[in-house]
């Protein structure tokens, strides 16, 4: 099985679409999908999302489910120092760096931090829904993560959707605590994202990252990187 994430083209987040820049990613992007052998699309509800699925659902004739879950994992948490607001994914470093129980895969949810804005409830809904998804398509999660495949495929599941909530799904997949990728990973608007199932025992598997945070298609058409979401200049070497 194969899934792969894609995140939406540049944002304007202001009326939840992308931008006129993001409008030339979202078709460039189709060109690319459009030579892929899909098994069914997802896509989260929020416009931003949907926007840059468009041209590629066309390019190909077809639909994607509309999944809730998928929508942007924008939560907030309260600091335990001072009761400030603030987005569950995005903290310096001198605050994140150090707090080791934010690096951990079974501790991260259940912190003071992310109790505040009931974080593992919420990522457990996340994961629910999308292990029952994996399960329509034959693989079973177990409770050690390993997943029983009850009937292999190598089917293509492609998900548009936001970063926040790919990488929470990834932290899932890989048994790495969430934050650790939120803040030690980027994906560039349409950037792909691809997660292959592994199955090297009979009836189980795992999944492992063959592309993260892939934008060929923008380079070699000669559209710019955006760095929406990114704090320091992009490398296009």
């Amino acid at each position: 099985m194969r899934i792969i994430f894609i995140r939406h083209a540049e944002p304007d987040y202001e009326h939840d679409t992308v931008t006129e820049k993001g409008k030339r990613e979202a078709e460039i992007l189709s060109h690319r999908v459009a030579k892929w052998d899909v098994k069914d699309f997802y896509c989260s509800p929020f416009g931003r999302a949907v926007d840059t699925a468009a041209p590629s659902l066309k390019a190909l004739g077809r639909t994607a489910e509309t999944c809730e879950w998928l929508k942007e994992f924008y939560y907030r948490v309260y600091l335990p120092e001072n009761g400030q607001e603030h987005i569950a994914w995005d903290f310096m470093p001198e605050y994140f760096c150090p707090k080791d129980d934010l690096h951990d895969k079974d501790k991260w949810a259940h912190t003071d931090l992310m109790s505040s804005g009931n974080i593992a409830d919420i990522a457990q809904n996340v994961y629910d829904n999308f292990d029952k998804l994996l399960a329509e398509h034959g693989y079973v999660r177990r409770d050690d993560g390993v997943y029983e495949v009850k009937k292999h495929n190598d089917d293509t599941l492609v998900f548009f959707c936001h970063l926040g909530v790919s990488m929470l799904i990834m932290g899932h997949l890989l048994g790495i605590a969430a934050p650790a990728l939120w803040q030690g990973f980027f994906m560039a608007p349409t950037s792909v994202n691809v997660l292959c199932s592994e199955e090297r025992e009979e009836g189980k598997a795992s999944f492992r990252v063959q592309t993260l945070g892939d934008v060929r298609h923008l380079i070699e058409e000669g559209e710019p990187v955006s760095s929406a979401g990114y704090f320091t200049t992009f490398f296009e070497g």
